[in-house]
């Protein structure tokens, strides 16, 4: 009788633990939004902005990635939201860009607890180079 209430026992906690380790492997979904939303290969800019609706104080900055991109550096907004920066060349170079086309742009992440998350945003790449005057 013994072991087999040790034996429910084994099993709950193996569940429980399981169910444990599945949740925390599931990123959960942040709305995003990627600044300039047009993105010119031609341009001279300096930096691809991406808004977040994670707390600030609650990302592992060393963590966020854009399409396999290292951020660059980060900021809070004015609601004290997460901010991302990246080297907007390395975004201009990325595999796959469609010139003319609407482009997906995932952030992913981690929190400081170590849970995962992840946004898209779409963003139409355009290649006008700018005038000589």
């Amino acid at each position: 009788m013994l072991s087999s209430r040790l034996s429910r026992a084994s099993l709950l906690v193996a569940g429980l633990m399981l169910c444990a380790s599945a949740w925390q492997a599931q990123a959960f979904e942040t709305v995003i939004q990627v600044s300039p939303s047009a993105l010119n290969i031609g341009s001279a800019g300096n930096v691809v902005t991406v808004h977040t609706e994670v707390p600030y104080g609650d990302v592992e900055v060393h963590s966020v990635y854009l399409n396999g991109v290292l951020i660059a550096s980060s900021k809070a907004d004015d609601r004290g939201n997460f901010v991302a920066k990246f080297d907007i060349d390395a975004i201009k170079t990325l595999n796959g860009l469609i010139i003319g086309g609407d482009n997906k742009l995932t952030l992913t992440g981690l929190t400081t607890y170590g849970e995962a998350f992840s946004g898209t945003d779409w963003v139409r790449v355009i290649n006008i180079l700018p005038r000589s005057r």
